[in-house]
């Protein structure tokens, strides 16, 4: 019997809900792609940072498709028309040439602040925005992508102000784990420079 009709009568019994909650495939192998989709599995391929030249071109990559997943999403909806602008972003933070997303957990988060503190790194923030191609089908769109890039230099910190400020839970969803919005903001001594790319 193939693989996949095993794992097909092995799951069975959820692939309906684990479709619903949504699947991410940590590997770009195209048959593992397959035989997920053949048991009927909605999966996503997750991106690797490293397979890109520059953490610009990642995060461009990763805010451009979350906003064709949510165009694909409206259009499917026969009843709306499509959105006049549709405007995705996403943030990196990178430090050494490292690149730093959201922490797994509070042990990650202030590993990521003490690399941070006394320091200086790059936010990145890349937005895509979408609009109607009007010469086409409803699902077309045009796009324009564009990431702006800021330097900013922390303070020392003390172990201390680091697990403080990680028992708040605002570092858990913020790339670098910080919100420079936030209370993460009193951590700045400085930015220093912006640059605007498309």
């Amino acid at each position: 019997r193939s693989h996949s009709s095993g794992a097909t009568t092995m799951l069975a019994g959820c692939i309906s809900n684990l479709s619903e909650a949504g699947v991410v495939l940590a590997s770009k192998s195209p048959r593992r792609f397959e035989i997920l989709r053949q048991i009927g599995l909605k999966t996503k391929i997750a991106l690797d940072s490293n397979s890109f030249d520059s953490p610009k071109k990642y995060v461009l990559e990763t805010a451009r498709r979350k906003a064709v997943d949510v165009w694909q999403e409206v259009v499917k909806d026969k009843k709306s028309n499509p959105p006049g602008l549709l405007i995705a972003a996403d943030t990196v933070v990178i430090h050494k040439n490292v690149i730093l997303e959201k922490p797994h957990d509070p042990s990650h988060a202030f590993k990521m602040l003490k690399t941070l503190s006394g320091n200086s790194h790059e936010v990145v923030t890349a937005v895509v925005l979408l609009t109607p191609d009007r010469g086409e089908s409803a699902s077309s769109y045009q796009s324009r992508l564009f990431a702006e890039t800021t330097e900013v230099t922390f303070a020392e910190l003390t172990d201390d102000m680091i697990r403080a400020y990680v028992d708040t839970k605002e570092p858990m969803d913020k790339a670098g784990g910080y919100g420079i919005q936030g209370i993460g903001g009193s951590f700045v001594s400085g930015i220093k420079a912006r640059t605007l790319s498309t």
